[in-house]
């Protein structure tokens, strides 16, 4: 195929469908609109885009209202397909962001335009040096590049319009080929191929005269001279024109059969003459300016084996290589730089330049000036140099054409400035470090920095403070480098303030900087200062920029979605992904997924300072609530579909707005990426509560967060976060807050199998519920109680807790409820032996939880009932409705329940004695459990394969499950150790009595 390469890599179609090819694969570009995205990408050919071009381009007048989402998301999706082994957490480097837009960084060679306009190009050197042959096949071999409609399979005016760019020049090449033709005297054989062709564009002049001219050449001057009438005609009724006066002075000189029209003799194609030689070239001086490499450097191996890779391989470029290097402040991209260029300076004989830009400082060298002192370190003298920066640009790259030079520019402020201080021949190569993400330098090879890695920062602290005192308190110096975030400057600032204080031990140096507030005063020495560094960053911002980067460092969370730093920075999700962007180019935010954004640690604390110097208390509190009310109004809208029905979300007290979901998964999966900003978040309201409704959105959330409790992923934070809310509730005397926690917290406890302890919390949250008459948890915590209570096998008890649920749902109005109710009563119902009540009452749950289609409802309504069925002996039906509720509960992520369904197949499978399927649903309940940290299910999981493991034979592994299971029961003090023991002390009596049957 025409757009592949038999040389392997990435390479990318457009004169046809768009399409790309990894190593001979082809790739699936997806839908037309994806196609479209990319198709633009390639054709701006390393630019940068915004979304707000790429919307126009793609959807034209008639976006849909979430077009940047739909957009972001196609995106994404072709970073995967484009890198698919890139690692969840790096930086694209194909698909770029630049700014506030994208880019695609194409590897050299990889695009068939590319191909076709160097084969046009070589085709006009070579015409011009009379070598027409070899300019035929040139243009012959570019055509083939084309497979159809160019760009075939995408939509949008952006792609109308190049479309009928390149179909247009794609026939004035032909119509080259063609006079090229003619010019070798292949009039006979280009007359049925120009037949065709006027055909297809029969208003094209150029094409028509050169019909004509092969006609004629081929002594049918009749018909030539009929083309000329043919196209008169054509253009009259069309056009309503006359024919042009080429065509018309053509026809002239056919009708009078002028002699130059005969074809002229072919000079065969020849090496050109032989030039003359070149007088030497001035001698210039060998400029060697580069600072003197660190002594100390240390790590970096990957970036800067990388780097001398691709400047080794500069002699075999076609264009001058230019590696940016981006980073946050401190990072060590001069450090980088100057250790690469002194590791390359055999491959460039010429010399090396240097300039510090000083693009952060507030005088910012002028490339004027820089280039001043490249020219003057070239050996112009200074009267010679020119005054505008043009002129001094061009002289520049005439006196470095055809030397090799490297250039390294440090400090860039943006590529403005950088651009005309560019080498522009090959051989030369230029380094350039800055802040910023510098995707608008046209090819140049991006490398983003990140911190060092620990023990790269472990290095580097032993080498500057001293290997001896460093391995002596080894675990200590990795705390040392983790409060640094490995960031290098950081790192070399401690080492050096250890190296100078001998008394000093490395776990001083741990107690000085744990404080967070004095972290930054502590990361000073001499000149340096981390807070300086970030500071020449934070100086550049615009005001809203600054703004955005100080009140995102409010949250205590790890990252932030752009949703929620929408609504911490009061703009719409557009805006802030806006600003977001353009602190991540500025290197003082990461953007370690799509949509999601973080701080550096120090950073953060620089942030945090700033904040505490500029913003208000007030305005700290209003952010930190309308994050609060993001998060709450997200959940509410998770906890509508993941229990609907429910009193719950109606109950919530919602300011703002959030996001909306569609299904369960989604719900669950947002729920679980959430979750340790949320958890962070309501530790932060709770820790900052003056009064009991600052709290009470706290205690909203955690209530609303009940499905991401059943997933099992966060059962400790749960934990933790609840008790936090629970003690600022009762400090501040707030019963809606204690209410809230104490339910969750009773969850939480009931999840570990802790059932007195749950039970506890559960009545003082009736009590509560019934005192203040408040109801958002009062059928919830009646329902609670009774399967507490019944796991404690007081069913009657439980089935008269049960009965109060069901009398408030009724008199509520809560469908939902009371099908709750039934479904989980049927299992006390067979704790009593009454298994048609049980029946019964989990057949009606189903039906109830069906007609009103709740899908998650429906779920445990088939646990419970396939719960009942196995005990009576209805063991196929029993299969069916677990199976069921099993794929529900894998596609929501909800794993304590996955954990628990697994075990109940386990059990029918082995009242089926069918052992085999037994085992295997056993074992994944057992991995499920001990993933999600949840003993009670590891131990009813062990109980249920150690029974399995019994009927296959297996006692020795059987013995050893069922005693790991005793030992887990017994410690949580469930009456299922009792059980337990009486099955043990059966077994044993069992295999006591076989051994003494084989010994006799």
């Amino acid at each position: 195929m025409a757009g592949q390469s038999v040389e392997g890599g990435l390479r990318f179609a457009v004169l046809g469908p768009v399409r790309a090819w990894r190593d001979g694969q082809e790739l699936d570009l997806g839908t037309p609109l994806q196609r479209s995205i990319i198709g633009m990408l390639l054709l701006r050919e390393g630019h940068a885009v915004t979304p707000n071009e790429m919307i126009d381009a793609v959807w034209g007048e008639e976006a849909p209202p979430r077009a940047l989402g739909a957009l972001r998301t196609y995106v994404s999706r072709l970073r995967t397909v484009l890198e698919p082994d890139r690692p969840a957490r790096s930086r694209p480097e194909l698909l770029t962001s630049i700014g506030r837009g994208y880019a695609l960084r194409l590897p050299e060679d990889s695009l068939d335009l590319g191909r076709f306009e160097r084969g046009i190009n070589g085709a006009e050197s070579a015409r011009k040096a009379g070598r027409l042959a070899e300019s035929a096949r040139a243009l012959r071999g570019a055509l083939s590049l084309f497979e159809g409609e160019p760009l075939a399979g995408t939509v949008g005016p952006y792609a109308e319009h190049q479309r009928d760019r390149l179909i247009e020049r794609r026939i004035s090449v032909v119509e080259t080929l063609m006079d090229v033709d003619l010019e070798l005297g292949n009039h006979a054989k280009v007359v049925s191929e120009l037949v065709a062709l006027t055909a297809d564009h029969p208003l094209r002049e150029r094409l028509r005269a050169q019909l004509m001219l092969a006609l004629y050449r081929c002594g049918r001057q009749g018909d030539a001279l009929n083309v000329f009438t043919e196209t008169r005609e054509a253009l009259i009724d069309e056009l309503g024109i006359e024919p042009g006066p080429e065509l018309t002075a053509l026809h002239q000189r056919i009708l009078a059969a002028d002699p130059t029209l005969a074809a002229g003799e072919v000079p065969a194609d020849e090496p050109d003459e032989e030039e003359p030689p070149q007088q030497p070239a001035r001698e210039l001086p060998r400029p060697a300016q580069l600072p003197a490499a660190a002594g100390d450097f240390t790590g970096r191996k990957e970036v800067s084996g990388r780097l001398r890779t691709l400047l080794s391989a500069q002699s075999s470029s076609e264009g001058v290589l230019v590696a940016a290097i981006s980073g946050i402040g401190g990072v060590g991209k001069t450090a980088l730089a100057v250790h690469v260029a002194h590791l390359v300076d055999e491959v460039f004989p010429d010399g090396q330049l240097y300039a510090d830009l000083r693009g952060y400082s507030d005088e910012a060298t002028a490339p004027e000036s820089a280039l001043g002192g490249f020219l003057r370190a070239l050996g112009i003298p200074p009267d010679v140099i020119p005054e505008g920066l043009a002129e001094r640009s061009a002289l520049y790259r005439s006196i470095l054409a055809e030397r090799r030079i490297l250039v390294l520019l440090d400090n860039a402020r943006d590529a403005e400035q950088v651009s005309p201080l560019l080498p522009g021949s090959p051989g030369c190569a230029a380094i350039v470090t800055s802040r910023v993400k510098l995707a608008d330098l046209p090819s140049a090879k991006l490398i983003d920095l990140d911190v060092m890695e620990p023990d790269e920062a472990l290095s580097l602290f032993s080498t500057v403070a001293g290997a001896e005192r460093v391995s002596a308190e080894h675990g200590a110096a990795m705390d040392v480098v983790a409060a640094c975030g490995f960031l290098p400057l950081a790192v070399r600032i401690v080492a050096a303030r250890l190296a100078a204080r001998p008394s000093w031990t490395v776990a001083s140096l741990v107690s000085r900087l744990a404080d967070e507030q004095r972290r930054l005063d502590e990361l000073r020495v001499g000149n340096l200062a981390v807070e300086a560094t970030f500071a020449l960053g934070y100086g550049q911002l615009e005001a809203a920029q600054a703004r955005a980067f100080r009140l995102l460092s409010l949250p205590n969370g790890p990252d932030i979605s752009s949703g929620a730093a929408a609504a911490v920075l009061s703009m719409s999700t557009f805006e802030a992904e806006e600003v977001l962007e353009s602190l991540v180019d500025a290197s003082l935010l990461e953007a370690p997924a799509p949509g999601r954004y973080r701080f550096h640690d120090l950073l953060k604390l620089f942030a945090r300072r700033e904040l505490d110097k500029t913003e208000r208390p007030q305005a700290r509190t209003l952010a930190l609530r309308r994050l609060l009310g993001f998060y709450l109004a997200s959940a509410q809208s998770a906890h509508m579909l993941a229990y609907e029905g429910s009193m719950i979300p109606a109950n919530l007290v919602v300011v703002g707005s959030g996001r909306a979901f569609t299904t369960v998964d989604e719900a669950v999966a947002w729920l679980i990426a959430e979750g340790d900003s949320l958890f962070a978040t309501i530790n932060q309201a709770a820790a900052a509560a003056r009064a009991g409704e600052q709290l009470l959105p706290a205690g909203d959330l955690l209530v609303a967060m009940e499905p991401l409790l059943e997933s099992g992923t966060h059962t400790r934070e749960f934990d933790q976060s609840t008790r936090a809310v629970l003690a600022a509730a009762q400090t501040l005397t707030d019963q809606a807050g204690e209410l809230r926690a104490r339910y969750v917290l009773g969850r939480v406890l009931f999840a570990g199998n802790r059932l007195k302890e749950a039970e506890e919390q559960f009545r003082i949250v009736h009590e509560l519920s019934t005192a203040r008459g408040e109801k958002i948890v009062t059928g919830e915590v009646l329902n609670a109680l009774a399967v507490v209570v019944g796991r404690q096998r007081r069913h009657t008890e439980a089935l008269s807790l049960f009965e109060a649920a069901m009398r408030f749902y009724r008199e509520n109005g809560v469908p939902a409820g009371e099908a709750l109710v039934l479904s989980y009563s049927a299992r006390d119902h067979l704790g009593l032996n009454r298994p048609e009540d049980a029946i019964a009452a989990a057949e009606k749950g189903l039906a109830i939880f069906t007609e009103i289609g709740s899908g998650a409802g429906t779920a445990r309504a088939r646990y419970h009932l396939g719960i009942v069925l196995s005990r009576v002996g209805r063991l196929t039906e029993a299969v069916h409705h677990h199976a069921e509720c099993l794929a529900f509960f894998r596609a929501s992520k909800q794993r304590v329940w996955e954990q628990r369904v697994c075990s109940r197949l386990a059990e029918t499978f082995i009242a089926a004695e069918r052992y085999p399927d037994a085992v295997r649903h056993a074992e994944q309940a057992l991995v499920v459990s001990r993933e999600i940290g949840h003993p009670y299910g590891e131990a009813l999981s062990l109980t249920v394969l150690g029974k399995a493991l019994r009927g296959l034979g297996s006692t020795t592994r059987s013995l050893d499950c069922l005693r790991q299971a005793f030992e887990i029961f017994s410690r949580l003090g469930a009456p299922e150790a009792g059980d337990l023991k009486a099955l043990l002390d059966t077994v044993a009596v069992t295999d006591s009595a076989t051994e003494s049957v084989v010994e006799s």
